[in-house]
């Protein structure tokens, strides 16, 4: 087998025929999901003549195909199977006749934004959408069903359905949705507000570990990911902005690489970045590598990591309104306990990493603009368009691929189809397809932001405590993405996890006084959403320090917590299942420690327990045990994959090294500087589902912010004293 000019597909597909031994890890299905398998994934298939449209969400062919419609993004977290289960359920369909189709932004708002929003983020893909999509496919079930009546001229109420066949229960008689759907588009559908959605204690398909429906062709290698996208007479482009953020581009010497193969030009995107154009991608950044170009850094170019912490840490002693919530007067409290604990923590700037560098294909056709994007805010990547070419978003459309990884960074921020957008207006009726080099893609991010605070406790003679006093200071990512949402210059968005109230981040706890605060301390580094986002470090800092908490007290980490968790019944019934679970009152062998932690975020309760052992620097994890309540559970098995994902995030960000700043550029570069958590040191893990069917939260961040503290609670048993400072190398420790 020749691999010379063999692409990622071919070699995947030639080295599995061919006997390669090329083997790719799956994780083990249950035997129910795999018995179930038979939904597929039809992306972005329009409906074609003859189908059915019932409403926005289902059209259905007459062998009985059903087409599902979704808005949502994918990339890995499983929200294009979840709904389609939802769906599935309410419809009454066959699991196996089930497709998907993607519903592009530019379709929806010429519908009037008939399928809602388009953004995938923050563990919103089925919570946000789950009861319009549910009532949609309801309302199809009795479109179908009063078409059967009206053909058969009987009452609909002798009718019953399952996997999409229509029974008359008096005469017997049978047809399938497919024969009526046609007649059933033609009725008026009911007012969504009238139908009674399925209780989910009686769910038959959602709420089952269904295998997911697009992982087939992910492992054969023909799933087309935006970096693959290939397109007749399509052009590359790399691009390169100034290494200093807030630096501009001086000048550029194109005729240096005039004359390279395949080169076709340079384009100037903006005042700080360029892009090289040509036949292939791998000669447009060769050429963009080669291309002389003179940059004025600016100031921000003498900014050390030194000078940023050192900027941080001066926060936490500035004095001043930077209040957020108060419970009596803490540091009165604290002052006048028999005992006051306080500690400092420290977490870093994280870069996003996606497996696929951002990338985006633009074509401009006259007045018309079309963009193919792995996205995760379609509605988003139609607006950059737009904006970017001055076209009429009426004339412009966005059609969504799978992303090879999100994690926040195709979200909110739209650079990639800005760039690619810009570029392609050079070379109209032509397909431009815009990659960043995993060089560029890591060093012009928007990070996870930078934090330290200073927590501060009193505990009485009786070991109980009697104030506690936050106090953060960090980058604002609302500062960077959305200054508006700052009010009287506080932002409550960065003490995600610690808030009064609920449905999205409580505090669960209740302290007898409490103060916290937030001192906003931006960087020229441009920060935004990363997989957790501020439930992260917050969840760090609350977490470890109630262990340092329990151990000034004399206290049982678990019995510590629960003594001020008891107006807090969710966040202490997962703290209590995985307690239960990980046999938190049983000893240990000899050299392995116990941690624990519980935090909410993203509407759903998560609590956490490590079991590790040190030897000498060396942290083995040994074993996860996690608690979740997310209210209800569309996949269990989906669930625990996203569980089981969160925690490669969180350990490799507690241990691999941190991005850094210096001379006002990001260090860290590629893989070999910034590496990502090897398979080897991911530790046994286990989950159980407590779903308490009483509200909707998300599954794919929230157990994140747990991970952490666990583990470092964990480490500090091991080895008689806190850490405080991540990732935990600054602790002189590394991850076996």
């Amino acid at each position: 087998m020749t691999l010379e000019n063999t692409s990622r597909r071919d070699f995947i597909i030639k080295g599995t025929l061919l006997g390669g031994g090329l083997m790719l890890g799956i994780g083990a299905l249950p035997e129910s999901a795999v018995a179930q398998t038979g939904a597929q994934y039809d992306p972005n298939t329009p409906t074609k003549a003859g189908d059915a449209e019932v409403n926005a969400w289902v059209s259905i062919k007459p062998d009985d195909t059903v087409y599902i419609r979704i808005a949502r993004s994918e990339m890995g977290q499983g929200t294009r199977t979840g709904l389609a289960q939802l769906v599935t359920e309410e419809l009454e369909c066959n699991w196996k006749k089930v497709k998907t189709q993607s519903a592009t932004p530019g379709q929806s708002l010429a519908r009037k934004r008939v399928w809602g929003e388009h953004g995938t983020g923050g563990s919103r893909g089925i919570r946000i959408s789950e009861d319009y999509v549910r009532r949609g496919a309801a309302a199809a079930r009795s479109m179908l069903l009063q078409a059967a009546a009206n053909q058969w001229n009987v009452p609909v109420s002798e009718l019953t359905v399952d996997k999409g066949v229509i029974t008359h229960v008096p005469s017997g008689r049978k047809i399938t949705y497919g024969k009526v759907a046609e007649l059933a588009s033609t009725l008026t559908p009911p007012d969504p507000k009238s139908i009674t959605l399925r209780d989910p204690r009686k769910w038959k398909v959602a709420g089952q570990p269904y295998a997911r429906i697009d992982t087939a062709n992910k492992v054969n290698g023909t799933k087309v990911y935006g970096a693959d996208l290939q397109m007749p007479d399509m052009l590359c482009a790399s691009v390169k902005s100034c290494p200093v953020f807030g630096g501009k581009l001086v000048s550029y010497d194109e005729a240096k690489i005039r004359g390279m193969r395949g080169v076709k030009g340079v384009v100037q995107i903006n005042d700080s970045t360029v892009a090289v154009v040509a036949d292939t991608w791998w000669r447009a950044n060769t050429a963009l590598n080669t291309l002389p170009i003179v940059w004025d850094e600016g100031k921000a170019a003498n900014v050390s990591q030194d000078a940023i912490n050192q900027m941080l840490r001066s926060g936490l002693d500035e004095q001043g309104d930077f209040w957020q919530r108060k419970v009596g007067d803490a540091p009165q409290a604290i002052n006048s306990s028999a005992k006051k604990v306080e500690a400092i923590y420290f977490t870093p700037f994280r870069a996003h990493v996606t497996m696929e560098p951002m990338n985006a294909t633009v074509k401009i056709s006259g007045d018309r603009a079309e963009a193919w994007v792995p996205t995760q805010n379609g509605e988003g990547s139609l607006a950059a368009l737009s904006e970017a070419t001055g076209i009429p978003l009426a004339n412009c459309e966005v059609y969504k691929l799978d992303s090879g990884c999100g994690l926040g960074r195709r979200g909110s921020t739209q650079d990639f189809v800005t760039y690619a957008a810009k570029v392609a207006q050079k070379y109209p009726g032509t397909p431009v397809k815009v990659l960043w080099s995993r060089e560029e893609d890591m060093t012009h991010d928007y990070y996870h932001p930078i934090a330290m605070a200073k927590m501060s406790a009193g505990i009485d003679s009786s070991g109980n405590l009697t104030g506690m006093h936050i106090k953060v200071a960090g980058q604002s990512i609302n500062a960077t993405l959305a200054p508006s949402a700052i009010k009287d210059g506080k932002d409550e968005r960065q003490l995600q996890g610690l808030y009064e109230k609920g449905p999205d981040a409580q505090l669960g706890y209740t302290f007898p006084t409490l103060l916290t605060e937030y001192v906003m301390k931006n960087t020229h580094v441009p920060v935004g959403p990363w997989r957790g986002v501020n439930t992260n470090q917050n969840g760090i800092f609350m977490e470890c320090f109630m262990d340092e908490c329990a151990k000034a007290a004399g206290k049982d980490p678990v019995r510590f917590r629960q003594a001020v968790m008891q107006n807090h019944p969710k966040h202490l019934g997962v703290l209590n299942a995985a307690a239960e679970k990980a046999n938190w009152d049983k000893p240990l062998p000899a050299g392995t420690y116990r941690g624990v932690a519980q935090f909410m975020g993203y509407a759903s309760y998560s609590a956490c327990v490590a079991e590790v052992s040190v030897d000498g620097n060396m942290v083995h994890v040994k074993r996860l045990v996690f608690a979740l309540n997310s209210g209800h559970v569309v996949n269990p098995y989906l669930t625990r994959e996203q569980i089981e994902g969160s925690v490669a995030m969180a350990l490799g960000a507690i241990f691999n090294p941190e991005i850094s700043v210096e001379n006002g550029r990001i260090k860290q570069q590629n893989l070999d500087s910034y590496p990502l958590l090897k398979l080897a040191s991911t530790p046994r893990i286990e989950t159980v589902l407590v779903p308490t069917y009483d509200f909707w939260g998300g599954v794919g961040e929230p157990t994140i912010c747990v991970v952490g503290p666990a583990v470092a609670n964990a480490i500090s048993a091991a080895i008689g004293r806190p850490v405080r400072n991540f990732p935990l190398s600054k602790e002189g420790l590394s991850l076996a």
